[in-house]
Order: structure tokens, then sequence, then C-alpha cells
């Protein structure tokens, strides 16, 4: 089926030059030196010398890798709001909300182990989970959200309300603040200069990630390439990797 045109319904910020696809690999990219930086110099090389471990390096390069560290989590600050905006217009245009809301359940339960490993050091545990589950509490708030707007347009807030609850009650990473800003890509989803002022407003707690606006706002309306499983499947598995990674420089 050929794509169709792509119309901004109000008008566009910046060239609608990246496609759907475009940006999914360009969230993925930052999201991986993002973990690069957590998984292996955070949760290894720092805090191996934290703890006075006996494979800890020195301090002048532990103190250089921190530095690395800053640059590469600054980066990865981006991967988020795009894999947020992603999942809108995944709602917005999906033939199936139910099947994308079970493809996101599946791969939450399967990213939760190398998540834990990664981050906690723990087979599982239950204290912080992967951002799999933030996307899929944002998109079940916004689904609630949709259909209370068509019947009693009062109760989008209840839809709302509850959603940023069940972030916070999860623990999810980003916890509700990352299901604040799936809504808010919602609600201002025409509308591109007032998305991009509420969608920065709601990071100002982590500046960094409003640079994310600038590739969103470069959207062209169309798919791209067919790699609709690609994300899915590469989260559990480069936390996986990553984790080996570590495992094999460190042992921890």
């Amino acid at each position: 089926m050929q794509e169709k045109t792509f119309r901004p319904s109000r008008w566009q910020l910046l060239p609608p030059v990246l496609s759907g696809s475009a940006l999914k690999i360009l969230a993925i990219v930052t999201m991986l030196i993002d973990h690069i930086g957590a998984v292996i110099l955070e949760n290894g090389f720092i805090h191996a010398y934290q703890m006075n471990l006996p494979q800890a390096l020195s301090y002048e390069n532990t103190l250089l890798i921190w530095k690395i560290d800053w640059v590469l989590r600054k980066i990865g600050r981006i991967a988020f709001p795009i894999f947020c905006f992603l999942l809108v217009e995944g709602f917005i245009h999906t033939s199936n909300r139910k099947k994308y809301a079970l493809r996101l359940a599946l791969f939450a339960l399967l990213s939760e182990i190398p998540f834990d490993l990664c981050f906690r050091g723990k087979f599982l545990e239950f204290s912080y989970q992967n951002v799999m589950i933030t996307l899929l509490v944002g998109f079940l708030a916004i689904t609630a959200m949709d259909e209370a707007r068509k019947r009693v347009p009062a109760l989008a807030l209840v839809a709302a309300a509850a959603g940023l609850l069940l972030g916070y009650l999860l623990k999810t990473d980003y916890s509700y603040r990352g299901v604040i800003l799936i809504i808010l890509l919602y609600l201002f989803q025409s509308y591109p200069l007032e998305k991009t002022i509420a969608g920065c407003l709601s990071l100002l707690w982590e500046p960094p990630a409003c640079f994310a606006f600038i590739p969103i706002n470069m959207y062209n309306g169309q798919r791209g390439r067919k790699i609709k499983y690609f994300f899915y499947f590469f989260y559990p598995v480069h936390l996986f990797l990553l984790f080996l990674i570590r495992y094999a420089l460190l042992k921890c």
C-alpha cells in the first residue's frame, strides 16, 4: 500500500527529511551510547572503584572514564523522547491497539531480566522497571484517554492521572515523568510548536533531552524502511550483551 503524502496539520518547524525508521535508528543508536555509559562505565568501572574492588582502575583512569561517561549519557538523553514520539505515532496509525499493547507487554517482560542484570546486578528484582514498561503504561494511558474523550471528555483527566500513578507505583524507568511526556505528545500531536514547548517544559529536569525535538520536528510522516520489530528485539538483546561484556571485563 502506498503511503499518504505528508501534510503537516498546522506548520512544519524544520525541513521534513526524516522517516519513522530513520528516527527509530537514531533513537536506538543514542540509546546504545547511553547504555554503554550506564552499564559498562557507571555500573562497571566506576562502581568497581567506588567499592574498592581488586579489579578497579586507578583514580586517574577512573576520572577519565567518568568524563567519558558524562558525554555518553548526555548524548543518550535524546533517545527516550524520540521513542515516546514514535509510540504516539504508532498509537495513532496502528490498526490494532490491543495487539500493539500486548507486543509492548511481551517485550517488557522479556527485557526485565537483562535490565535487572545491567542496572541492579541481580537476576530479577522489582525496585526499578525497564523503559518498555514505561512505554506500555503511557500507551495504556493515552488509549484510555482517547476512549474517554469520545464518551465523557472529563474522564480523560482521570485516565491521565491513573497513568501517572501507575508509572509511579511500578517504579518504571522515567517513572510518572515519562508518562507525562507521552501524554503531552499525544495531546499536541497535531501542533508542532506547542508540542515542542510542552515537551521541553516536561523535560526541564533533564535539559539535554530537549534536543530530541530537533529530529522529531524533522519527521516527514513516512514510515520508511520496515524495521517494526527491530527495536523490540534490540532492547533486551543489547542489554544482555552489555552485561556479558561488563562481566567479562570486571566480573561484576
